[in-house]
């Protein structure tokens, strides 16, 4: 009977063990579950904060870019226009013959503008660009005689910027403005020391005798330099020829005028280079009569800059939140 007694005793205490695991199992999974939706809480909060956050950052930008006005005004009647040129003149800058072309064309266009102001703010670039800038100037010039051009110059107006310049009928500057350097250069680089010190063999394989015209890794070639030089001399004279068209009789005779010097505004009144010192407003009032100015310079569309970075960095802020919820 002792034993019949004992049996009983000993399976209730397995029994109790094993409810105790079984209990233990479901509490973990529970407490799981409750940190799985606790954190699911924290992601939902941190994501709305985030959301909320750049929404606003994107009205704040989208209210500074649409309040900063392309034009300096907003006259519909009698006004002057002005296309700004300012910065290095490149293909690929913002000083493009594209963009300045499109200004200049849609200032022509308009009726109601009295004239059309330059603002010169450049330390040159390309040839070509500015070429194709002049060149525009002049046919314009022949579709509206009565439309005035003056080019009026801030800070600098030098090398290209200055070929532009000359297309138009008067140039102004402060005093203390630099124009000139009616030159043109080539720059580069010579290692062939270099690369004798480091232990270094150029191996450079070409087809066709001058394929390799002014490689800096080999020394200069006479041939190179005297092409270069011609190069550079036909360059220069359709610079002199472009400058001595537009500007005519009030070039002074001065035999540094066409060697790449620059100087004051000041000082470029008496070479003939600009026909006296002024600045925008001045030129807008007093000379076409037309004080308010309207700014015809094509802008570049930051707004849509700045949605489509928002845009991917969004994106990839996704992408990346989502991987981490993964791992």
């Amino acid at each position: 009977m002792a034993t019949f007694g004992d049996f009983p005793s000993n399976n209730n205490s397995e029994n109790k063990g094993n409810d105790k695991e079984d209990h233990s199992w479901e509490r973990n999974v529970l407490r799981d579950l409750a940190f799985a939706a606790i954190r699911e809480q924290r992601n939902k909060r941190r994501w709305g904060y985030v959301f909320k956050g750049l929404l606003f950052l994107y009205l704040i930008a989208f209210l500074i870019l649409s309040y900063s006005p392309s034009k300096l005004s907003s006259a519909t009647g009698p006004h002057t226009a002005m296309v700004e040129i300012s910065g290095p003149i490149a293909s690929d800058s913002e000083a493009n013959a594209d963009s300045i072309v499109t200004g200049i064309r849609n200032a022509f266009e308009d009726q109601s503008a009295k004239g059309l102001i330059l603002r010169m703010n450049t330390p040159g670039g390309s040839p070509v660009q500015s070429g194709i800038v002049n060149d525009e100037i002049q046919r314009l010039k022949k579709t509206r005689p009565d439309f005035p051009v003056y080019a009026v110059i801030q800070d600098v107006c030098a090398s290209g910027g200055y070929y532009i310049a000359v297309a138009a009928d008067k140039i102004y500057a402060d005093k203390a403005s630099i124009v000139g350097s009616i030159g043109v250069r080539m720059d580069g680089f010579g290692f062939t020391d270099l690369i004798d010190k480091v232990g270094v063999e150029r191996r450079s394989l070409t087809a066709g005798e001058h394929k390799a015209f002014l490689d800096p890794f080999l020394p200069m070639k006479e041939s190179d330099l005297k092409h270069a030089h011609q190069m550079l001399d036909t360059i220069h004279q359709q610079f002199i020829d472009v400058v001595k068209a537009g500007r005519g009789d009030r070039l002074a005779k001065d035999d540094n005028l066409f060697s790449g010097l620059f100087w004051s505004g000041e000082q470029a009144v008496n070479l003939g280079l600009i026909d006296g010192l002024a600045n925008t407003s001045t030129v807008a009032r007093d000379m076409l009569g037309a004080e308010d100015i309207v700014d015809y310079t094509p802008r570049p569309n930051y707004l849509d800059q700045f949605a489509g970075k928002l845009g991917a960095s969004i994106s990839q802020f996704v992408s990346e939140k989502a991987s981490w919820s993964v791992n």
